[in-house]
Formats: structure tokens, C-alpha cells, sequence
């Protein structure tokens, strides 16, 4: 009995605050964050930039996250994927949870403001608003293009990181935001396909509840195509050079022939690897542009 008591043993308060800030998204939203502060410079953004940027980025998209599961607390309640968060489970209240959100929020624009820049905090800001209370409260339980009206406020890491670093968000800034917003619906979509019990269970208007697998699984493969013209832009406008195009063809490559099981002989395996895959190819295009970006800058130091 006691071995059995352990073994199911509750997580503590501080796993469940942790659990709170959904800290595996938050950390491909950050990491797109660090990327746009390295391509910001040529050289190091520096380690007080680096490390509070990252920092208040962190803070605010964890409250953002924790408003969603307060907001969202009776919706995952009946859906398996999220039925064991504190939040649904009445673990945490509503004054719990409104409380540590205000805090990390409040600590997370501090620290933006104090050792960054007052353009990151508020970029950051409207970006908390966008996700916790614009789509979140409006725009998911309306309709089955939440994710792509959305999908903005997802896609701004890269924007926040390259204003920590330059006190600007230059056209090329734009350029990271819109290929996470196209790659975005593909991405979720994929999800909301193997996923599609727990949201007709829970009454969000997803694509595939609302409209079917088929025109869902249509979607995701020009959403696909979409994305892979987009990730063509950073070359096109002189951004980067080929070690990005390369590395962003051989991902759009795999992006497409997941996407295309998906369309055409859909499983709920094939869903589950499209999705597995677009978090990977997502992380591996970031990373080729910042490769690309130092190797460009080495290549013209030797040259000059």
C-alpha cells in the first residue's frame, strides 16, 4: 500500500505552478527568442541582454500560459491530454492562479524594462495580452481559425529577442515572426487531427470537429507549401545565405512528405510524427540561421 501511495503520489505546489507555465512550449517560444537576439548582432548580444531578455521573456509567456489554464480549466478538465493540470483539477484556484500569473507577469516586465529595453517589455506585453486574453477568451472558443487569427501573438519570440539586442524590429525581424505564423496552423492542426476526440469533448471549435479530417488534412498540406515558400525568404532578400537555403530545403523537404501522409493516408500515427516533426524542423530551421548568420560574418572578416 505504501509503495502504491508513492507511486501515484501528487505533485507538489511547485510542480503544479511549474506545470502552470506549459514549460515545454515556452521553451520553443525562448529559443526563437535567443535565436532573434543573435541574429540582432553580428557579434554577441551581450550576457545582460542575453540572459535578462530571455529571463522576462520566460516570465511573461509562463503568465500568459497559466491565464490560459485558468481561463481553459473546465475545457481541459474533459480532455484526456489535459485533464490532470492543477487548474482543472480545482488544485489550484482561481485566486491562485490569478495571483502567481500577476506576479510573474509583474516580475517578468521588471525585469524587461529594468535591464533591457521599454520596447521589449511592452512588445512582450501586447504579445501577453494577444495569446491570454485574445485568442485565449475570444478568438478559440469562436472559431475553428483561432489558430490562424491567433497565431500572431505566438509568432512574436523572434521579434521581442531581436528588439532586446537592437531597440528595433527591422524588416528582417518580420520575416522570423511570419514563417512561426504560417508554420503555426500545420503544426496544431496536426495535433487537433489525432487529438480530435478530446476537442469534440470539449466543445472548442477545431478545424477537424467542425469541418471534418478530410478538409483539415487538405489544410495542413497547403499550409505546408505555404511555409515552405515563406522559409525561402530570409535567402531571397539577401538575409541569409546557402547553408540556410540548404538546411531549409531538405526540412521543407520532410515538412511536406509528413504533411502529405496526413492528406492522403491519414493515421493518427502519421498525425502524431507530422507533429513530432514540425517542433523538430521548427528548432532546425532556427538553428541554420544562426549558423548561417556567424559563418557569413566570419567568412566577410576574413575577407575584408
Amino acid at each position: 500500500m505504501t509503495t502504491q501511495t508513492a507511486l501515484h503520489k501528487p505533485p507538489s505546489r511547485v510542480a503544479q505552478y511549474w506545470a502552470l507555465t506549459k514549460p515545454r512550449v515556452t521553451q520553443l517560444a525562448v529559443f526563437c527568442a535567443v535565436i532573434g537576439m543573435f541574429l540582432a548582432t553580428d557579434g554577441f548580444p551581450g550576457w545582460q541582454v542575453l540572459v535578462a531578455g530571455t529571463i522576462g521573456i520566460w516570465l511573461l509567456a509562463g503568465a500568459a500560459f497559466a491565464v490560459n489554464c485558468l481561463v481553459e480549466a473546465k475545457i481541459d478538465a474533459k480532455m484526456a491530454r489535459t485533464a490532470r493540470r492543477a487548474t482543472a483539477m480545482g488544485e489550484l484556484t482561481n485566486t491562485q492562479t490569478i495571483i502567481f500569473s500577476t506576479l510573474v507577469g509583474g516580475l517578468g516586465m521588471l525585469v524587461l524594462y529594468a535591464f533591457v529595453n521599454p520596447l521589449t517589455m511592452w512588445l512582450t506585453f501586447v504579445t501577453f495580452v494577444g495569446y491570454a486574453f485574445i485568442y485565449t477568451m475570444l478568438l478559440k472558443p469562436a472559431t475553428p481559425q483561432n489558430i490562424v487569427i491567433g497565431g500572431l501573438s505566438g509568432a512574436m519570440p523572434p521579434a521581442l529577442g531581436w528588439a532586446a539586442v537592437a531597440d528595433a524590429v527591422p524588416m528582417q525581424a518580420w520575416l522570423l515572426v511570419l514563417i512561426i505564423f504560417v508554420w503555426t496552423p500545420p503544426h496544431f492542426w496536426v495535433l487537433a487531427m489525432y487529438r480530435r476526440d478530446d476537442y469534440a469533448r470539449s466543445g472548442l471549435p477545431m478545424l477537424p470537429v467542425t469541418h471534418g479530417m478530410q478538409y483539415t488534412g487538405l489544410q495542413v498540406w497547403l499550409y505546408t507549401i505555404a511555409l515552405c515558400a515563406t522559409t525561402l525568404l530570409p535567402f531571397a532578400v539577401g538575409m541569409s545565405g546557402l547553408i540556410y537555403l540548404a538546411a531549409a530545403v531538405v526540412l521543407n523537404i520532410g515538412f511536406l512528405r509528413h504533411s502529405w501522409r496526413v492528406h492522403k493516408h491519414y493515421s493518427d500515427l502519421a498525425a502524431r510524427n507530422a507533429f513530432t516533426w514540425s517542433i523538430i524542423y521548427l528548432s532546425l530551421l532556427f538553428a541554420a540561421l544562426l549558423v548561417d548568420h556567424y559563418f557569413k560574418f566570419q567568412v566577410s572578416v576574413l575577407t575584408s
